[in-house]
Order: C-alpha cells, then structure tokens, then sequence
C-alpha cells in the first residue's frame, strides 16, 4: 500500500471530476476452483486499490459527490475468520488505513442504493467483468441484466481513466520492480533453457522467480517454441535443436502493478542464420517504434513504423515484393504481425481495459481499423506525458493464416507465398519492452533487458 494520503488525495481529485451524485466502486470476491472452498488465486479489483488500497475480499466502497462522505463497505471478522485465516484487522481499522471515516455493513448496501435511486439520485458505477457483480447491481438497483452491462456511467469511467493514465512518481518507482523482477524471470528462463526439457519446466522457474520478487504472475505465461500461436499457454513441449522459445510473461509487485516483457531465444546456443534474419528484423521494428516515442505522437503511428520496417525487412529476403508503403496502406504486413505494436501499462497488465479500450486508446475521433493487425491495436491516441505502454512488435509465420490468404487470392502481388512454405516450421518472434512517456521522449522502464543477438547468445554459453 502507498500512504494514507496518496488515497485521500486521489478520492479528492475523483470527487472533483465528477459533477454529483454517488460513486459505487465494488471489490472482487473469491471463486472457486471446483467447489466453493478451493478458490482461484485472489486479485482485487484495480481501481477498487487505486482509490482504496485494502487487498481484502468481499469489500465495496460508497463516495458521495456532493456531501464528500466516503465509507468501505464490508463486514466485521468473525471467530471464524481468525480460525481459518489468522488475526485481521478491524474493518474500521482498514478503512482509517486508507482515510476512510466510516463503514457500513454489507446487509446495508442495498437499501441504502435503493434510498438514494428513490430520491432521484444518480448511482454512478463502471463496466462490470465478474457475472457476481452484474447479479448484484441487477438486484440492488432493479435494472435488467441487459440494462447494467450497458448502463455503466460514461463520466466515472472518464474520471477514472484520467487519473489512471497519469502515473506518479510513486507509480514508477512500482513500475520499475515490477519490470526489473520480470527481467529476472525472463534471465532464468534463457538460461535454464536446454534440448530436451518441457516447456512446463521453464515455466515452474518463470512463476517461481515472480513469486520471489514479493509478488506473483502479472498474466498467465506464454512460453512456447510454437511462437506463432500468440497467447500460447500450452507448456508441454518438448524444447528441440533448431527452435526458438517465446517467453511472454510478466511479474505483479505486492502492490499490484505490473511488468510485461518479451524475449525470443534459441534453444541452441546460438542462433541459426535463418533465425538471425527474422530476429533482426523484429529487433529493427523495436527500435524505430521506440524512437518515435514522445508526447504528441499517435501510437497508432508507432504501429505503423513497426509494420513498415517489418515489410522492408521480408522484402530484403525476398517473401515479399512491390511498394512497401502501400503494402502498410494496405495492411499485408498484417499477415506476419497480426496484433498490436503495444498497450497501456499499469496496475492492469492491459491497463483499465476493463473500461472499455475505445475510452482508454481512442479518443478524440479515432476509429479502430478492421485490418488485420491494426483491429488488435489497444493504443492508437496521441501520446501523454505520464503514459506507461508496451512496445512489442512480432513476426509470426502462421501456416493456417498464410493458407487461408493464399486460397482467397489475397494480396498476390505482393506476397510470395511459394517461399513463405519454407518458413512453415519457423514458429515466431517478439520482442517487448516497457516505456514511461516523458515530457520530451520516453524512458525505459527497468533495467535494460539483453536483446541483441549478441546479448542473447551471451546468455545461452
């Protein structure tokens, strides 16, 4: 937790930003695995911690706008409690933690909801992702369920994506031990990489080295020598002579915020030439998206730049041929990377996408693309000073996707899809960094990570 006063300071500035009415922030609860008692892995809501800060089940909190009440909503521990889980505190004692004044018992929420949508009041909440909460707010509040998954309030998710988009100083400094323990994961999975183990066994090291840092996995892994299958999180390969493992993962801090990197190696000691040449070009795509961060850039441009030089680069080797720009106009370059050039960063690893990606990436008369690709892109506004984001260009040869284009006769001027065959067996290549957007530029989140092929090579003696 940060101190008491970064809360109360973000709950002013929200109740600022919002004209009346009353805020209604609802914090996640346990779910079981295969039965009630064997529940998941807990992850509290995030902008329940932004403005709160309590890590604890079963909590919901109240603001009112115009009075500038707050109280967390919960209920006291029990015997019970202590048995299972050992000694807590009060819940008054949480909530004075965070410069909360009062509490109200959970068996209290709903009539005091009803109470104030009775007296003509405005209940202001966001989009709901957990079907328990959409059940709740359908019960306290009489609407349809079709009716709350679409009546979340426009002006609190807007109040909050403006707070949240700005990290502080403090944020940062979270950022960076995120990232730097992320580095870590991804030096042990390089090195502990060798013909013959399972990905699985890569995997336990990568979660076992997020663990260690204080904290746990970000998101679920993606390590895989089937690089071309995006977000694979099928871990039982055998690693072989001749494939590249893509390691996409990332730690949480205690504190909830997030790192995001990935790195492609072999699983050789060294690269293969035929590797050398996709690598580089990837690693090229990295770096010219990288320098053209600053404040008043579209992101939307970065993936362009990422898309261009990646184009250059196929053509350089013959796969593809024809105006380069007008393959980027055109969208080919979707056909090897099919996803977006990066993302906003923060408490979520895809910060706040659960308030909508058309609010957080696309404001000010942006529209999203239907290219391949570009449809994928998160971020496509102009960038901020403040704005934490990923940089995460990708080469994939993905033989179902190269078919169905070669069947549908797509592109043929530019693609040379009798080459392509020979990359069948490629798999894929990304390389991700972190980046805080500054007032003139942007900076490196964490440590440097290795990723020349050099560096990489260094790390698999």
């Amino acid at each position: 937790m940060f101190s008491k006063d970064t809360y109360v300071g973000r709950r002013q500035n929200l109740k600022k930003a919002v004209n009346s009415g009353i805020l209604l922030f609802l914090g996640n609860e346990e779910a079981g695995m295969n039965y009630a008692d064997n529940t998941y892995h807990f992850r509290q809501d995030s902008t329940f911690l932004y403005y709160f800060g309590l890590n604890k089940v079963s909590l919901a909190a109240l603001i009112d706008v115009e009075s500038g009440e707050e109280w967390i909503v919960g209920d006291e521990i029990t015997i019970d409690d202590v048995i299972w889980a050992g000694p807590q505190p009060t819940l008054q004692e949480q909530a004075e933690r965070v410069g909360v004044a009062k509490v109200l018992p959970k068996s209290q929420l709903e009539s005091v909801l009803k109470s104030h949508l009775t007296a003509g009041r405005t209940v202001h909440y966001l989009p709901t992702y957990r079907p328990e909460h959409t059940f709740k707010l359908h019960e306290w509040t009489g609407q349809s369920l079709q009716e709350i998954a679409h009546g979340a309030s426009t002006e609190f998710i807007k109040a909050v994506i403006n707070q949240r988009s700005y990290k502080t100083a403090e944020e940062v400094i979270e950022l960076n031990k995120a990232v730097n323990i992320t580095a870590q994961m991804h030096l042990n999975a390089i090195r502990a990489t060798k013909s013959g183990k399972y990905e699985y066994e890569i995997a336990g090291i990568v979660h076992g080295t997020a663990l260690q840092g204080g904290g746990d996995l970000a998101y679920p892994i993606i390590l895989s020598v089937d690089g071309q299958t995006l977000h694979n999180h099928y871990h039982d390969n055998r690693l072989s002579s001749g494939r590249l493992v893509l390691g996409d993962f990332g730690a949480e801090t205690a504190t909830h915020y997030a790192g995001d990197i990935t790195r492609t190696w072999p699983v050789d000691k060294q690269f293969s030439e035929r590797q050398k040449e996709i690598y580089q070009i990837v690693l090229d795509a990295n770096l010219n998206a990288i320098a053209a961060l600053q404040p008043g850039t579209k992101y939307l441009d970065c993936h362009l730049i990422a898309w261009k030089t990646i184009a250059e680069g196929l053509k350089t080797l013959g796969l593809l041929q024809g105006d380069v720009d007008e393959m980027v106009a055109l969208g080919v370059p979707g056909l090897f990377m099919p996803h977006g050039v990066g993302h906003m960063m923060g408490m979520d690893v895809h910060d706040m996408e659960n308030l909508g990606e058309q609010h957080i990436g696309y404001r000010d008369g942006l529209s999203r693309s239907t290219l391949l690709g570009l449809k994928s892109l998160r971020l496509a506004k102009e960038l901020e000073a403040g704005f934490v984001l990923t940089v995460e260009p990708g080469l994939y040869f993905i033989p179902e996707l190269i078919d169905l284009w070669e069947s549908q006769g797509k592109f043929r001027d530019f693609v040379n899809y009798d080459a392509l065959k020979d990359y069948y067996d490629f798999g894929g290549v990304r390389i991700e960094d972190n980046y805080l957007i500054t007032t003139d530029g942007a900076q490196l989140l964490g440590n440097p990570i290795p990723k020349t092929i050099s560096e990489i090579e260094a790390l698999r003696l």
